[in-house]
């Protein structure tokens, strides 16, 4: 059963864009669709520890609820709650995007976050159909309103954990941490270049696309 956004009303999706030619095959589609249950159920398993080890953190360190729940635009423009472990203090307000320094991240946070650890829980979403293990990465509808035309065709597919731009801009905190309006600039700046990126993985979309950038995203984390 998929996630249920609780303060979303919806949103009026585009028309959705067919795959290049050959490539939305049922074959392709069903073979990407186990792979994200039989990594995301192994991934679960094995990561267990660290998920139990860092929502322990996140609770004894500052209160509020451990997993952080945000409404983003899913699959032919479908509300879902994203899931990420709470890395920010709760009751204070700020930008939509998170600069490098800011105040709102908590000690633990700062951890999670270097460490793409406080994403783990979207192998959840993953699980549940929400989410793929690699695809363009979801946003909320304000950004998706700023470029519609070309999330009409990003959103013919399901967003994901990873993708070229997740790889690229793994550091896209320290890119906004010296702007003084950051959503300004990942609006301005980020995101277009990004949306480059969502285009070039649904030229290239295909199991060994998706290997490979599994296998680039892991290469990043530990160096």
């Amino acid at each position: 059963m998929r996630s249920k956004p609780r303060d979303d009303p919806g949103w009026d999706a585009p028309d959705a864009v067919a795959l290049p030619l050959g490539r939305s095959r049922a074959g392709y589609r069903a073979a990407k669709r186990a792979m994200d249950v039989l990594a995301s159920v192994l991934g679960l398993v094995l990561v267990s520890p660290i998920l139990a080890v860092a929502a322990l953190a996140v609770r004894l360190t500052s209160p509020g609820p451990v997993l952080f729940r945000q409404v983003r635009v899913g699959q032919h423009g479908r509300p879902f709650e994203i899931l990420k472990f709470r890395s920010m203090r709760t009751g204070m307000t700020g930008p939509s995007v998170t600069p490098g320094g800011d105040a709102r991240v908590t000690t633990v946070g700062r951890l999670l976050r270097r460490s793409k650890v406080d994403e783990l829980p979207q192998l959840w979403n993953v699980l549940v159909g929400d989410m793929s293990l690699v695809g363009p990465r979801p946003e909320v509808r304000k950004f998706v309103e700023l470029f519609r035309a070309d999330y009409a065709r990003i959103l013919s597919v399901r967003p994901g954990i990873t993708d070229y731009a997740a790889v690229d801009y793994r550091d896209e905190e320290a890119l906004l941490a010296g702007s003084p309006d950051p959503e300004a600039a990942y609006a301005e700046i980020v995101l277009p270049a990004k949306i480059k990126l969502y285009h070039r993985y649904l030229d290239d979309m295909s199991l060994k696309t998706d290997v490979a950038l599994i296998l680039r995203t892991l290469a990043a984390l530990i160096r």
